[in-house]
Parts: structure tokens; C-alpha cells; sequence
């Protein structure tokens, strides 16, 4: 996406429930937690805590939740002592409510992102340095002298959880320390910190009609593993990774039938089995792309997405799309060179024998009316649009039955009936609305300046604020190219997103579009961008379960994209007044 653009106190407001601002922490030596050379504070999930960040006042937090809500926070300690401290972190949580803890992990940036203004910017003063952002599942932390660790901690209040306030009790444990050559082992002592919880008796419904979609590499998890394509192991992982994408708010799982890079790979995510029998006609096996639809829906998804037909932008729709020869060996040659026209007689034989046989296959899977079909991605500019409409008439002769939807910023190409459900970006996404077409809406790499992001250095409170902006803009679903691309930017060879995380572009690229997950032995490692922004997903689900109008007064200070407000104060006062009202 956007590729030819790349070669403290309660006021911080709970990210998975507010915190109750009408009762706000007062800093002081009352509220200081402090041991043996250790100093523990708890931390709202919308704010980062770098290894130097200076520590905390708050002993105790207050948080306000709907039934069925997920809850976020962190636990910190601050290692004041010569020696190095392991320190572990425990939930007690009420009688059937979920927690879990996971250390927070830091990952190097070499620089600020460009083109952002300084007051929307997190981390000036840590960055270039150590950011916070892996969820490593680990409930113990080791940190060494003058700095922090941190824990992230996260509950899910039942649906029939009892209306009230419930305490829930954080648990540090200093395990060991190590000294100069060995350990200390020091008889472990414990602290306590306590969160209350406000549980309100609206119950939180799924998110209705505005599905969401971030697209998955399947080529980023056998390389980065480097495992087979298809084999056992790579299922046994993309169900974890399937399952993630569902457990955090998208709907809808992207199919990789056939590869969408420029770049030619020689193990590129394509599921589709397919054999050339003659010069002019193919022979397709669905099984592998069967298995994943199966696992995609039993993980929970609702929608099935498909790659486009046709090359993205800087060449968008005029050629095809790079398909490959593949058997249960392997991969073979591509089909068709690179430079062939979009509509070439090739092509269309391709597509005259393909387009049927992956109706009936949607058919049999009983999906085709829960797919979402792409023509080519980003056309921009006369040309673009051009070679657009070519491509789009050629798939509407040879498969009437498909609707399509695009990433595009011209809001000709919903005017003029090009595209059945345009994706603008969100810096021209008033235009869409200007012009009458109902639209989804995508950002990727850009736009930055003040305009929302989920990047390593976008402050989480606006990261938060996503779902409230869809809602509020009536936005008819999001998409996100970056959930798992680990590859340096356009090119075969895997990078390390641990090192990188800007995949070798930066500044084009910034650090953290390309994925929002890393890679794990059994699965994704989550981030706290992924985290807070599947809590803003979760936002939209609770204003719907409210009853609340995109119109409400409450939401008057939403707008656009780039103008609406950017602190944890107003996510505080805005869900508790959500949560009073029901």
C-alpha cells in the first residue's frame, strides 16, 4: 500500500477501560510502592514505559469496563539496586475472569518517523533508543541497574459479571538478583498493588457490519521459520496466526490463492495449486486454499478476502497478476512473463478457465457471498485509471457475479462506477463522502503528519481513537496492509522485524506500518500497538451496543481523520459518559 511512496496520573485514561477520572491518583510518598531498592507503579495501557522512562507514582489504579470488555494495564518496577533484579508478575483476578501477563520487550529505533509534528510524537527524549512494543509470553523480567521492567496485563470481564466494583491484585515477586559473578539469592519478598474495577451492566456485543481486514504474509512465516510452504507446521502456525487476527477484531481473513508482489520470489504465498496441460489450458487444485478458508472459519472468521488479479501501484492493473506453476513439489516457472498486457489473450484464457472453477469452489466452501474481491491495488493518476477500467471489464465479462473493492484515492473511480466499494485513504476520505460514495478507508506509511497511525512512535491514546474515528466518520470497514511482513521492504530475503522494524525503508517505510506481530516459536507475539488498536476496535463495539449515534454530541469534536482529539483524558470522560448512559 502506498508503495510508490516508499523504495500521567488518571488523565492518561485505561486503554481496556478507562480510569476513573472523577477519582485521580495523587502523586506523593503515600502512593509510592517501594522495596529494597525496587520502586513498583502500575501504568495505564496508553502510555509507554521505556526502559529509562522516570518511574511512576500510582500504588493503585481505578478502571471502568462493560461486561464482556477486554481490560489492559501495566505493572512496572524500576531496579534502583547495583545488582540486576528478576522479577516475577502475578494476577489474582475474581472467579472466571481471564488474565494474563506478558513482558513487555524493547526493540531498537535508529530514528524518529519523519514528517510527524513534534507534540504527536511519543518517545522524544527515549528515541533513537529503545522502544517498547513486543508482548513477549513471559511472566518474569530481568533488568539490570537504573532501569525498568514492565508487564503487560490483560483481564476479560464475563458477560455475566455482576455489576460493581471488583478488586483485582497484582503480585511482584523478587525472585533473584545477580551480582558480580553469580547469584545473590535473596529470600523472595512480594508487593501487592491493587485495581479496582468499575464493571458496568452494559454487556459489549460484537462489532456489527464494518468489517476490518489486515493482510497476511504467508511467504514471512515459512521464510522467517524456514519451514516448507503448505507443510504441517506451516498450518499448525497459520491457525495460531488466523486465530490472532480474530482474537484482535478483524472479521475478515485475507486468503493468499496467489502471490501479490512484484517481486518474483522462489516461494511466493501462493496457496492455488495450478498445472499447465497445454499451451492455452490449466488444470487448479483448491486443497490448500480449502484448508485455509476451513481454518479461517473455524478460527472464528466472518469474511474471506482474495488477492487482486492485476499488479498494484506503480504499475496498477496493467499486467497480471504473477501466478505460478505449483504442485505438491514445489513451485515451477511463472505462467506468463511479467510484461504482459493485463487483457492479453493469455491472460484471458487463464481467467476464462480459472474465474469458474473458483466460483464453484467458493460455492462448495459456501463463502461466495461472504468474499471480498480486489480488481488492483492503489490506481492512481489518468493512466492508472485507464489501465484500471480495461481490467475491471475484462473481469466483469468473465465473471459478472464479482463485486470488487480497491484501495484508491480519485474519487472518480466511485463516481464513475469503477469499483464497487472504493478504500480510499484517510486523507482523501472526504471527498469519498463529499461525492456521495460509501466508502472503507486504509492509511499505510502515510498519510503521517497529524493524521491517525499505529506506528512505533504514534502516542497510543491516538492509536486508540481508531475506532472511535470509523464510527464517527461512518467509515464501511478498514483495511491495513501490515500485519505480518517481515521481508526487507521489496526484496526475497527476510529480514528481522527484532531489529528492524522498518524493513530496511525508513523513512519511506516507518517504523512499525509493515507489521503490528512478531514472529514467535508457536505463533504471533503480540505488540502494544496490536493491542491497543484491537482496543479501539472494541471502542466501536461499545458505542454500537450503546446506542450511540455517529451524530451524538458526544462525538461533535471527531472531524476528520487528522483533526479529532488525541488524548487519554477525553477516551476517559467519553467512555464513562458511553458507559452511564446505558
Amino acid at each position: 500500500m502506498n508503495r510508490r511512496d516508499v523504495i500521567r496520573g488518571i488523565a492518561l485514561a485505561g486503554a481496556l477501560g478507562a480510569p476513573d477520572v472523577a477519582s485521580p491518583r495523587e502523586p506523593g510518598p503515600a502512593s509510592r510502592v517501594e522495596r529494597d531498592g525496587l520502586r513498583f507503579w502500575l501504568e495505564t495501557s496508553l502510555r509507554r514505559v521505556y526502559p529509562t522512562s522516570p518511574p511512576g507514582d500510582a500504588g493503585s489504579l481505578v478502571m471502568i469496563a462493560a461486561r464482556g470488555e477486554n481490560l489492559s494495564f501495566q505493572a512496572c518496577f524500576r531496579n534502583a539496586k547495583t545488582n540486576s533484579a528478576l522479577v516475577r508478575c502475578e494476577v489474582a483476578a475474581p472467579d472466571g475472569w481471564r488474565a494474563r501477563v506478558r513482558r513487555v520487550g524493547f526493540v531498537p529505533m535508529q530514528h524518529l518517523d519523519t514528517y510527524v509534528p513534534r507534540d504527536e510524537l511519543e518517545g522524544v527524549g527515549f528515541i533513537p533508543g529503545l522502544c517498547p512494543d513486543p508482548l513477549f509470553p513471559e511472566p518474569t523480567a530481568h533488568v539490570g541497574p537504573e532501569a525498568n521492567g514492565v508487564f503487560w496485563i490483560s483481564l476479560r470481564t464475563p458477560e455475566g459479571t455482576e455489576p460493581g466494583v471488583h478488586e483485582v491484585r497484582v503480585r511482584m515477586t523478587l525472585e533473584n538478583e545477580y551480582g558480580y559473578t553469580d547469584f545473590v539469592r535473596p529470600e523472595p519478598w512480594t508487593v501487592e498493588l491493587p485495581v479496582r474495577i468499575d464493571v458496568r451492566p452494559l454487556v459489549v456485543q460484537p462489532r456489527r457490519d464494518f468489517p476490518v481486514t489486515n493482510w497476511i504474509s504467508a511467504d514471512s512465516i515459512w521464510e522467517w521459520h524456514r519451514i516448507a510452504p503448505c507443510g504441517e507446521e506451516f498450518w499448525k502456525l497459520a491457525e495460531a496466526y488466523l486465530r490472532d487476527l480474530v482474537e484482535h477484531g478483524v472479521d475478515v481473513a485475507y486468503t493468499p490463492l496467489f502471490n501479490i508482489r512484484h517481486e518474483i520470489l522462489e516461494r511466493p504465498a501462493q496457496l492455488l495449486k495450478v498445472r499447465r496441460t497445454e499451451p492455452d489450458r490449466y488444470e487448479f487444485d483448491f486443497s490448500d486454499v480449502r484448508r485455509w478458508v476451513r481454518i479461517a472459519k473455524e478460527v472464528g472468521a466472518r469474511r474471506i478476502e482474495w488477492p487482486h488479479f492485476f499488479t498494484p501501484a506503480p504499475t496498477s492493473a496493467r499486467h497480471p497478476q504473477r501466478i505460478f506453476e505449483r504442485d505438491s513439489e514445489g513451485f515451477g516457472p511463472m505462467l506468463w512473463a511479467p510484461e504482459v498486457a493485463a487483457t492479453s489473450d493469455v491472460y484471458r484464457a487463464f481467467l476464462g478457465q480459472f474465474l469458474p472453477a473458483f466460483k464453484e469452489f467458493l460455492e462448495e466452501e459456501d463463502v461466495l457471498d461472504r468474499s471480498l474481491f480486489h480488481c488492483a491495488d492503489e490506481p492512481d493518476g489518468d493512466v492508472q485509471m485507464a489501465d484500471y477500467r480495461n481490467a475491471r471489464a475484462l473481469l466483469t465479462e468473465l465473471a459478472p457475479w464479482m463485486r470488487v473493492m480497491d484501495a484508491m484515492s480519485d474519487p472518480r473511480f466511485a463516481t464513475e462506477r469503477l469499483s464497487d466499494m472504493p478504500i480510499p485513504s484517510i486523507a482523501t476520505a472526504p471527498a469519498f463522502t463529499a461525492a456521495g460514495c460509501p466508502a472503507w478507508a486504509y492509511f499505510c506509511c502515510g498519510p503521517r503528519d497529524r493524521f491517525l497511525q499505529r506506528l512505533l512512535d504514534t502516542p497510543l491514546s491516538k492509536i486508540r481513537m481508531a475506532g472511535w474515528l470509523f464510527y464517527k466518520l461512518q467509515a464501511r470497514g478498514f483495511l491495513h496492509w501490515g500485519y505480518n511482513y517481515w521481508f526487507v521492504f521489496c526484496t526475497s530475503k527476510i529480514g528481522d522485524p527484532f531489529q528492524d522494524a522498518s524493513v530496511g525503508a525508513w523513512p519511506g517505510m516507518p517504523y512499525g506500518d509493515a507489521f503490528v506481530v512478531y514472529p514467535g516459536a508457536d505463533g504471533p507475539i503480540d505488540s502494544i500497538r496490536w493491542e491497543v488498536f484491537a482496543d479501539s476496535l472494541q471502542d466501536y463495539a461499545l458505542l454500537q451496543s450503546a446506542g450511540v449515534r455517529p451524530d451524538d454530541p458526544l462525538l461533535a469534536s471527531i472531524r476528520d481523520y487528522a483533526n479529532f482529539p488525541k488524548t487519554a483524558g477525553w477516551l476517559a470522560e467519553a467512555r464513562r459518559e458511553v458507559l452511564s448512559r446505558a
